[in-house]
């Protein structure tokens, strides 16, 4: 047991960074909008997002490289087009999840330190972390987060379910006008993730075999994905419960700004289950967030640091520690000057992430299934599927998304 999990690591920071915004904020607000009524679009986005998501621990377990390296092989094009999408969405994705981190931060430790300060703070936490811990610390230190995290949402969960007295109704629903539709494709554009996450992985996957000097079987890679993504199922199944049983009968709208929607969530959640649940809530909402902006502020720059080596051919020693500086430069700039609305911010951010859907899915797709991933481990007919019917369904509701704007 001991030997299995310590070859468990990437799937878990796949499901660190999955596990944030997505269920925190956007499962639990569904859940007190819709009550039970958009678990079809939950179910939904996770089978379409599946192959692509897989694709990464696949190729980076099977090749010994990450995506990128992948995508170099289909043309520097593809690369080029990467680099820039991530530098599109890399800001407004670490700035919404570090403000709702630092909303969380204000309720829980008191807000003697304001939202804007403790931003800065827990960027700079984990930009140390990173930095002197290195990929090592992270692996181990989301285990941790990871089993917490799962403990206290499970057992936040049961007790709604059983102090809950209102009658269930899970008619399922589909959200009507402009404002509703937009908050479905925000709800499925980081459900569980954004797909550039697969590109993450492959990463971490790498990296892992870089720090125990020992390349794992495609086979622990996968089980080790499916892991982490069926954790991601089961806890956003559990925030829209949460949200459904103890805050859509209330009636009550959840605040734009990250402090005033991090009081609300965890004393809504206090008032139906008791001033005991405040530590429970308290600690899984952190978390959750405090994992995501973590393994964000990682992924970014290291995947920027590979691609422009990669694109240039040739290496950048400092690159990782560049990238980092210039994200949080860009994060806090964001935050600071720009757009420090929690609600906008993270509506934007999903917005993007959705409509860059189809160009990963596409990219992963095409790259799995050529002469560049060894054949016994290219896609089965049921992946083929799959991935065939998740490109056209990303495609098809980003085009229906565009033509209502």
């Amino acid at each position: 047991m001991k030997r299995f999990i310590q070859k468990l690591g990437p799937g878990l920071l796949f499901a660190g960074a999955a596990i944030g915004v997505s269920h925190l904020v956007q499962s639990t607000r569904a859940g007190a909008d819709f009550g039970f009524g958009l678990l079809w679009a939950l179910f939904l986005i996770h089978l379409v997002k599946y192959p692509f998501f897989q694709y990464g621990p696949r190729y980076a377990s099977a090749t010994g490289q990450s995506l990128l390296e992948g995508y170099r092989k289909l043309g520097k094009g593809v690369l080029i087009a990467y680099g820039l999408l991530t530098s599109l969405t890399m800001f407004t994705i670490q700035a919404a999840v570090t403000i709702v981190t630092a909303g969380i931060a204000t309720s829980l430790f008191g807000d003697f330190i304001n939202v804007k300060i403790w931003t800065v703070v827990i960027l700079s936490l984990c930009f140390i972390i990173l930095n002197v811990g290195k990929y090592r610390f992270l692996d181990v230190m989301m285990k941790v987060i990871i089993v917490t995290l799962t403990l206290t949402t499970l057992i936040a969960t049961g007790m709604a379910i059983y102090n809950s007295s209102e009658a269930v109704s899970f008619t399922q629903l589909l959200p009507e006008g402009s404002l509703e539709i937009t908050f479905l494709i925000a709800f499925m554009g980081w459900m569980p993730a954004p797909l550039d996450i697969s590109v993450w992985h492959s990463l971490w996957t790498t990296e892992k075999q870089k720090t125990t000097r020992k390349k794992p079987s495609p086979k622990i890679a996968l089980l080790d994905f499916n892991i982490g993504y069926l954790g991601t199922v089961l806890l956003g199944v559990s925030f829209v419960a949460l949200g459904a049983l103890v805050m859509h009968p209330t009636g009550n709208s959840f605040s734009n700004s990250a402090g005033t929607f991090s009081v609300q969530l965890i004393d809504m959640y206090t008032q139906s289950l008791g001033n005991w649940a405040y530590v429970i809530i308290g600690i899984a909402a952190f978390t959750t967030m405090f994992s995501t902006t973590l393994t964000t502020l990682d992924a970014s720059p290291r995947s920027m640091h590979k691609t422009t080596e990669l694109v240039f051919e040739k290496p950048f020693k400092y690159g990782y520690l560049l990238w980092s500086i210039v994200l949080i430069i860009g994060t806090l700039s964001i935050y600071f000057f720009f757009l420090s609305e929690m609600g906008r911010l993270i509506k934007l951010a999903t917005v993007l992430s959705f409509l860059t859907a189809p160009f990963y899915a596409l990219s992963n797709y095409i790259l799995i299934s050529s002469k560049h991933t060894p054949k016994e481990w290219r896609p089965s007919k049921l992946l083929h599927i799959i991935s065939c019917f998740g490109i056209l369904f990303l495609v098809g509701f980003s085009i229906w998304y565009l033509t209502i704007l």
